[in-house]
């Protein structure tokens, strides 16, 4: 009996198909995000840019480095201008921002990055046109504490921003993301402040720079290798490439900062051409950085085995954990009573 059922198993065909990652009745699982590639990914990236380097330039006033002071603020305040202009492009209508700012909604994170550009933008370009113009010093002081302050948010909270989503590339980096992100930031304005400062105001952008590239770099490993299957966009296609190519200059600019930095008896010239070298590296490598996650994201709202798989295997160990924690309660009350 036993054998002839074994035979009637094996010769039994599944009347259903293996089931295929593929779409819900026909549609999509998710659908893929609407934001512009140009657009929000340069919104990224500026953003970033900008609030690291008003930190930047509030450091370099206080140590006495005012040519880099200058140069960091105005490019602050140059990316928070694009960035704002990005963002209304991309919204279609300047007046879609302005409606963004009839309520404050501590759950949205667009909502509040809405109020922190409205408070930054003004400060960052007071501090910048306090320190061209050498007038209205006390505002321009204002300005540079209060962009200083405001900055590190503004280059961290597009994290939250793209990891309050369903799309699985990045809600599942949630932990990691804002240190990629804030490291980006870091390398974008060290690198800023390589290009535009003397060579003796280079020495805290070269270590920001170098630091923010670590920060990225390391950021990243860690956030692909916890991801798995979910990091796959990271790696593959043409956001992969754009991630590869990133790390890649972002390790260039790092080695050449590091070769400028310990060249001391070099000319003048040399030294300079190696600081524009390494911060321009610097700089496409963060912009790569956010176009390759921008685009890896996606990539992955439209592959359906990003979705389902991570939820099947969340609700495997739910499963997993339960029955564990049912047997142990059997065996505790099993105990007791005896």
């Amino acid at each position: 009996m036993a054998e002839r059922r074994r035979r009637r198993g094996r010769d039994e065909r599944p009347m259903v198909p293996k089931a295929e990652f593929r779409s819900y009745y026909g549609l999509p699982i998710l659908n893929k995000p609407v934001w512009s590639a140009p657009d929000i990914a340069g919104y990224l990236f500026l953003g970033g840019l900008a609030g690291a380097s008003s930190a930047l330039g509030a450091v370099a006033e206080v140590r006495g480095d005012d040519a880099l002071a200058r140069v960091s603020k105005s490019g602050a305040a140059a990316a928070a201008v694009l960035s704002l202009g990005a963002l209304v492009h991309d919204l279609g209508r300047p007046t879609r921002f302005l409606h963004m700012l009839r309520v404050v909604k501590v759950t949205s994170p667009m909502n509040l990055g809405s109020w922190l550009l409205s408070a930054y933008a003004p400060a960052a370009l007071t501090a910048a046109g306090s320190a061209l113009t050498g007038r209205l010093r006390p505002l321009g002081a204002a300005g540079t504490a209060g962009a200083a302050v405001l900055g590190p948010v503004v280059a961290s909270y597009t994290a939250v921003l793209v990891s309050d989503t369903a799309v699985p590339a990045w809600h599942d980096a949630y932990r990691e993301m804002p240190f990629v992100f804030v490291g980006s930031g870091a390398m974008a304005a060290g690198g800023l402040g390589l290009v535009g400062a003397p060579v003796g105001e280079q020495g805290i952008a070269r270590r920001v720079g170098l630091m923010g590239a670590a920060a990225e770099v390391v950021g990243l490993h860690v956030m692909e290798r916890r991801l798995g299957m979910v990091a796959e966009p990271y790696r593959t296609g043409r956001p992969g490439r754009l991630m590869k190519l990133g790390e890649a200059l972002a390790l260039a600019g790092s080695a050449v900062a590091v070769v400028g930095g310990v060249d001391k008896g070099g000319s003048g010239r040399r030294r300079r051409t190696t600081g524009v070298v390494a911060g321009a590296l610097m700089l496409a490598a963060s912009a790569c950085t956010r176009f390759g996650i921008f685009a890896a994201g996606v990539a992955s709202a439209e592959d359906p085995r990003a979705t389902v798989q991570p939820q099947r295997e969340r609700l495997r160990r739910s499963s997993v954990t339960t029955g564990e924690g049912a047997t142990s309660r059997e065996g505790a009350t099993t105990g007791t009573g005896g």
